[in-house]
């Protein structure tokens, strides 16, 4: 604590000779590295105009059509020998890559294309059986699988609580290193090529729910719904489906030059709760339940987070490890290894893997569990399971995932989600290579059947069987849009969390901003609303109007989109042209975000916020997106503001001239790059799901004196990168670097005015203890730091631990300045810098001394909220100024 301590104190003196150099010589390669960037980002334009290319393929499995006439069914229920169900046996038809697993009473179900003479039963801790069935016909059985009865000769496994556990002469830890050494062999990735079919289902359920609630008159018409069959955790539940999702892939993957093409064959899916955007739930939740399981990999990506691989590089030192069993198999014996984290509260896991004895050291199964230890929101527990095939070659590849996770506001009662995502991969061809035409498409591409498939179809080409209740969601679902009390709960939730009530053609809202508050405007009234594709699905109209009790003036703001694709112009892809006249209110720097924005605690600010703007803005605009998430908008942009409250425009001359309207016209450029970015689509904007790629923003305004009463010229250049760090078990940082140069003589409006925050919400992407319209500048350079632990410390300190805290430390750091013909103490033919008079703060140059603040936060409070101490270091002779500040968020994260 000391050592943090010291360093929280000794950090004005950062801002040496030595970082106001490197500062500065970022800042005055700003311009050049422009002119690199803008380039790189336009040629991306290009990529973005890649095709579907499987028409390429020349005998390619996607959207191949099945020949074979005969189908092979086996249907039962594997028990142990005392005949307890077992849960998760791999049922295998021999010959092939189609497989099943078992659910939790043991049965299964498998219908494949072809006749198959033998099915292969095979488990974690028992024998496997192979049975001889009739080809081309329906074979129901019983199963009965035997414990392993063999263990490793003079291996004894004592307690750790007995004994302390070593890594020293531990066969265990030998044989975990030999599996890291032979990693790179054992991937699917070190084929020169590889093509398979992969087969996704992701079911989500609220379940446990109140027997109240289940008789009650309002659910009473739903109960035919219920799935009244369903096992959770070893317990019988009455399950709710409210989303259930089916995709049929085809995978195409080359190493040199890497390349990774997924081809959508089939999709079918179903979504009770309409008011969420089907397709971004379905991304979110596929990261949430590991998009990519990989067991060869260092790292997994699961729940938001990185766990660490029980067979990553340095996976001895974080977890331990036991042989548990040695298991006979058709293709010789294979040992069981337990594992389990040396210290619980890491985000670890706990389990068991399986692992060959030929010399290849390959994994053939895996079972991981999630400890209630790590801190991880709202999750009671997740199980995953992985299985892998023997394949011609020798290679084990990976056959099936299935992960199920249970999540509720309380741990161990109340109301739940239980989710499932199975993914089976099949038809593996190794080895195979495409034309290199093929190689050059889009890694996400759609063949041209995917949405015609019939039920038929999907019986004969889905590899994992539906069980009985899965399979009546579909009829269930259709039943019950028929019914109006549903599409009445749906209508009132689409407009509590979409924000917008649907008449039909016409949509009202946003409902949040119907009241809101601030100084100037006092009590303001809102009303507005927008058009929707059953309006026009070219023509969408959108605009709001509003009142303040103080200032008596009337906001408007007024929008026309001609969407060239017919797509609406708040949903993915753009394509649009748009023009738009706004006139209201607002803080100079903000782009309208206090006020037509606001949230919850935006309304309430520390000091007082004196300067205001009023704004009539002309804007055409055309904007493009592209299917790699490169896009740009090109407006033509007509500004007349007039400033509000102790906010005045004054020129620096004599006579001190008053300005009261300032007009500007500018033709503005925003290019955007976000690769491999992953969207949940909103109904007023869209949310980046964070990954670790990074995602890049470049301005460029240019000004025009004489056009359309415009009073100057100039050039704003603008540049931001952001860009997610992730670090295993120490959590992540999220970096954003930013930069900018105002090029002419231009008055303190059209300067770079830094972003800072009044309010008690904290920002991430401001200074939360700056003051409105402190700073300006022509020329800027800064990096915003704000790293999360996850619990990684406060999950290790007694009486804190079981609370499920997360720690945040934050830094923030502006360098910048003015030049002398944008300095008005300096330069006639300017406006003043606002005074600090009258109770305002003023207006100041930001000087060669950078702007500091950091901070320290404590999240996931309740599950919801966070609360973080920022600190501010320098330009506290500043009125306002404030050492100290506390700010507020509302923050539900996994």
């Amino acid at each position: 604590m000391s050592f943090i301590r010291r360093i929280w104190l000794v950090a004005p003196s950062f801002y040496n000779s030595s970082i106001h150099y490197y500062l500065k010589g970022f800042t005055n390669i700003l311009l050049k590295v422009v002119c690199c960037i803008c380039p790189l980002l336009l040629t991306l334009n290009a990529s973005g105009q890649q095709t579907d290319t499987t028409k390429t393929i020349p005998n390619g499995v996607a959207g191949q059509k099945d020949t074979l006439n005969q189908f092979t069914t086996v249907t039962g229920q594997v028990t142990d020998a005392a005949g307890k169900p077992l849960m998760y046996v791999t049922v295998s038809l021999n010959g092939s890559t189609y497989a099943t697993s078992t659910d939790s009473l043991g049965k299964f179900s498998l219908t494949r294309p072809g006749a198959f003479a033998k099915v292969t039963f095979s488990h974690v801790g028992f024998q496997a059986v192979v049975k001889t069935i009739k080809p081309g016909q329906v074979n129901k059985l019983r199963i009965s699988m035997p414990g392993s009865q063999t263990q490793l000769k003079g291996v004894f496994i004592t307690s750790p609580r007995k004994q302390r556990y070593r890594n020293k002469d531990n066969p265990a830890v030998s044989l975990i290193r030999q599996i890291i050494d032979h990693k790179n062999e054992n991937r699917m990735e070190s084929a020169a090529y590889l093509q398979y079919s992969q087969y996704e289902r992701i079911g989500l359920s609220f379940f446990n729910l109140p027997q109240k609630f289940i008789n009650s008159k309002f659910f009473g018409k739903y109960k035919f719904m219920l799935d009244t069959t369903a096992n959770v955790n070893g317990q019988k539940q009455t399950l709710l489906p409210v989303l259930q999702s089916e995709k049929l892939y085809d995978v195409y993957y080359r190493r040199q030059p890497e390349k990774n093409i997924q081809v959508l064959n089939a999709e079918k899916g179903v979504n009770i709760v309409q008011f969420i955007d089907t397709a971004g739930v379905q991304v979110y939740l596929n990261q949430l339940y590991g998009n990519n399981l990989d067991i060869y990999q260092n790292n997994i990506f699961i729940i938001s987070s990185q766990f660490l691989s029980p067979i990553a590089d340095h996976s001895p030192n974080f977890y331990k490890f036991f042989i548990a069993d040695t298991i006979s198999t058709p293709a010789g014996k294979q040992i069981e290894v337990a594992f389990t984290p040396r210290i619980k509260g890491d985000v670890l896991f706990d389990g068991k893997l399986t692992v060959t004895l030929d010399g290849h050291y390959a994994i053939t199964a895996c079972e991981m569990n999630i400890n209630g230890q790590i801190n991880v929101s709202f999750l009671r527990s997740m199980k995953i399971k992985l299985n892998f095939v023997r394949q011609p070659d020798g290679r084990y590849y990976l056959s099936k995932s299935d992960v199920n996770a249970d999540f509720g506001i309380y741990r161990t009662k109340g109301w739940g989600v239980i989710g499932e995502r199975t993914v089976s991969y099949s038809n593996y061809k190794p080895a195979v290579a495409q034309p290199e035409a093929f190689y050059n498409g889009k890694p996400e591409q759609v063949a041209p059947r995917t949405f015609n498939t019939d039920s038929t179809w999907w019986a004969a080409h889905r590899t994992d069987t539906l069980s009985k209740q899965q399979a009546q969601v579909y009829s269930n679902l259709h039943r019950l849009e028929q019914m109006a009390p549903y599409k009445r709960t749906m209508w009132w939730l689409s407009t509590l969390t979409g924000g917008y009530a649907d008449t039909g053609p016409v949509q009202i809202g946003p409902v949040g901003r119907f009241f809101s508050f601030n100084s100037q405007e006092g009590i303001r009234f809102e009303g507005g609303g927008r058009t929707t594709p059953k309006f026009d699905s070219t023509l969408y109209l959108q605009g709001y109007g509003a009142i303040g009790t103080k200032d008596k003036k009337i906001k408007v703001d007024a929008i026309a989109y001609i969407a060239l694709n017919k797509t609406a112009p708040y949903r993915f892809p753009n394509d649009y042209f748009r023009v738009s006249y706004l006139y209201d209110v607002d803080v100079p720097g903000h782009t309208f975000s206090i006020t037509n924005k606001q949230g919850a605690f935006s309304s309430f600010q520390r000091g007082k916020t004196n300067y205001w703007l009023y704004s009539g803005i002309f804007e055409l605009q055309y904007a493009k997106d592209f299917e790699n998430h490169f896009s740009y908008n090109f407006t033509f942009k007509n500004w007349n503001q007039s400033p509000a409250a102790q906010l005045v425009y004054q020129m620096n001359d004599d006579a001190g001239t008053l300005v009261h309207k300032l007009t500007t016209s500018e033709l503005d450029l925003h290019l955007r790059y976000a690769p491999n970015e992953q969207i949940i689509q909103g109904t007023q904007e869209r949310h980046s799901i964070h990954n670790k790629y990074p995602i890049f923003d470049l301005q460029l305004n240019r000004g025009f004196r004489g056009f359309m009463h415009g009073a100057y010229a100039y050039t704003d250049i603008g540049l931001n990168m952001y860009k997610r760090f992730y670090f295993s078990q120490l959590g992540y940082s999220d970096v954003t670097v930013i930069g900018g140069y105002v090029q002419g003589k231009v008055p303190f409006p059209l300067l770079n005015i830094s972003p800072a925050n009044q309010t008690f919400a904290y920002n991430r992407d401001a200074y939360n203890e700056m003051n409105y319209l402190e700073f300006v500048s022509d020329h800027y350079a800064g990096i915003n730091i704000t790293h999360t632990f996850n619990g990684f410390l406060l999950n290790k300190i007694p009486l804190i631990q079981h609370l499920k805290w997360r720690e945040y430390l934050s830094a923030k750091i502006l360098y910048g300045g003015l030049r002398a013909e944008n300095n008005p103490a300096l330069t006639q033919g300017l406006f003043r810098l606002p005074p600090a008079t009258n109770g305002a703060y003023g207006t100041y140059a930001l000087g060669s001394t950078p702007y500091i603040e950091a901070g320290a936060g404590v999240g996931n409070i309740f599950k919801f909220f966070r609360v973080d101490l920022i600190r501010r270091f320098n330009y506290l002779s500043h009125p306002g100024a404030a050492v100290y500040g506390i700010k507020f968020s509302f923050q539900p994260e996994f």
